[in-house]
This record gives C-alpha cells, sequence and structure tokens, in this order.
C-alpha cells in the first residue's frame, strides 16, 4: 500500500480496533518516515524500494496465498506497469461522495480489463472481479 492508504488505516485504529492485517507482512511503499503500529503480530515494512525489487520477497512471505495490493492508483499502476499485476477485485460501496480518485494513476498496458465475476453483500456492496490482459 501507499503511503495515504496506510494513514488512513492507522487513523481509524483509534478506538481499540487492533491492526487489520495482523499474521500478514505489509509493505507500504514511501519516501516519508511514518509511524509503525504497535502490536503482537504486526509485521509493517516501510520503504521506497520498487515494487519490482520487492516482488520476490513478498511471493516468499506469502506463500501459497496471494499478494494482495491495498488502496489507491499510485501503487496498483506500479505493479501493472512492470506486468506483476494480474487480477483486479473492486468492491463499490453504495455511497455518493461527489469526488473520488482513478481506480489506477495512468492507463493500463494491454488495454481493457475484462469482467470475469460479481458477488453481491448483504450489505449493498458489489465486489467486482477483473482480470488483466496482458
Amino acid at each position: 500500500m501507499g503511503s495515504e492508504t496506510y494513514e488512513f488505516i492507522l487513523g481509524h485504529l483509534t478506538g481499540g480496533g487492533g491492526w487489520p492485517y495482523a499474521g500478514k507482512p505489509t509493505w507500504v511503499l514511501t519516501s516519508r518516515d511514518l509511524p509503525e503500529p504497535e502490536g503482537e503480530d504486526v509485521d509493517v515494512r516501510i520503504g521506497s524500494a520498487r515494487v519490482v525489487d520487492i516482488h520476490d520477497e513478498m511471493n516468499a512471505a506469502a506463500g501459497d496465498r496471494n499478494l494482495w495490493v491495498v488502496g489507491g492508483g499510485n501503487v496498483a499502476s506500479q505493479f501493472a506497469d512492470e506486468g506483476l499485476l494480474d487480477e483486479v477485485l473492486l468492491t463499490v460501496v453504495p455511497v455518493v461522495l461527489g469526488t473520488g480518485k482513478p481506480l489506477f494513476d495512468r492507463r493500463l498496458p494491454g488495454g481493457p480489463m475484462q469482467l470475469i465475476g460479481t458477488r453481491s453483500f448483504d450489505s449493498g456492496m458489489v465486489e467486482l472481479r477483473y482480470e488483466i490482459r496482458r
């Protein structure tokens, strides 16, 4: 994740909420010096590495699980630019904001994504699953 997503998550930890990714290594890609959450089973790695340089380390940490890119379009765009993004799960929350940020910072290499599945939740949210074309 990038620094803005990370700071958003940290800002919502007040009130007794614990680190939502406990037990999962988390990389925060930023050149800024940011605080790390405290707690048992918290593994946050903050740095300014390029995704292509840390991808093998991330895969090794994930084992047989997927890598999950959380948050804004800058980090996701970096993975896509290097051909390291193969699927996008987008959750639509039925709230009218009036403005927003693009999903990606720039066009994806390979053209438009292909919708491969949907899932609805009792909350009204909908998950859209897209495949990245290469």
